[in-house]
């Protein structure tokens, strides 16, 4: 009988169903302020200390070109998300662990480079769009190096420029795991890019109708 008066109470109350649908709208602006950031481009004070950072990462393997890279990159941001293609041709397993010293598949030493970093990517919004294994030499090349063998692919996306620089050689513990990187991987290609088409769109729309859905189906519940 309380079910019953509080389904004909829902009926009654149209406040009640404009608050549901506020709910899920003021939950779907939270989820775009998450996932999209605030977009602000970094500043030149910012850019400075970030390259400081960068020159004295090369025990870390970045080179004098690679940190000018860095600095363009920095220079020319615009606040917006873009995805990063990686190519990965690994060493030949077995490899030695950097800690242990014991042998290790140069796949399964990756793994422990990208699990706690792709966590980290997470908690701002990063994720992978997809990774795959190559299957095949070049198909179509012009004007390329020699193919050295790829042995995957991963496009990972992340919400700006500030993110992926905060996460990787400006962060004190990235050292910690970029080590494993180093050791799995005998060669590796990565650049950014910035989505003009795609056939799916982005979470922000799965996570829309999933809402708009999710409260679609309690308001049936209630009436």
């Amino acid at each position: 009988h309380a079910y019953r008066r509080h389904r004909e109470a829902a009926r009654s109350d149209p406040v009640m169903m404009i608050a549901l649908w506020a709910v899920a709208l003021a939950a779907y602006l939270v989820f775009r302020l998450w996932y999209d950031g605030l977009r602000k481009p970094l500043t030149p004070d910012e850019v400075a200390h970030f390259s400081t950072v960068f020159q004295e990462s090369s025990e870390h393997g970045l080179s004098t070109g690679e940190v000018a890279t860095f600095r363009r990159f920095m220079e020319e941001d615009d606040g917006k998300e873009f995805i990063m293609v990686n190519l990965v041709k690994f060493n030949p397993s077995p490899v030695k662990h950097p800690d242990t010293g014991q042998d290790i598949k140069a796949s399964a030493l990756l793994t422990e480079y990208t699990r706690p970093f792709m966590g980290k990517i997470l908690r701002r919004a990063g994720h992978p769009v997809i990774v795959g294994q190559g299957v095949g030499g070049y198909l179509d090349a012009w004007n390329t190096p020699e193919n050295p063998g790829w042995h995957m692919a991963g496009l990972v996306r992340y919400r700006s420029r500030r993110d992926v620089i905060v996460l990787s050689f400006a962060d004190p513990d990235f050292a910690l795991i970029h080590k494993y990187k180093i050791a799995a991987m005998q060669q590796t290609f990565a650049f950014p890019v910035q989505m003009r088409a795609a056939l799916y769109a982005s979470p922000r729309l799965t996570v829309g109708l999933l809402l708009a859905l999710g409260t679609a189906l309690l308001q049936l519940a209630l009436t």
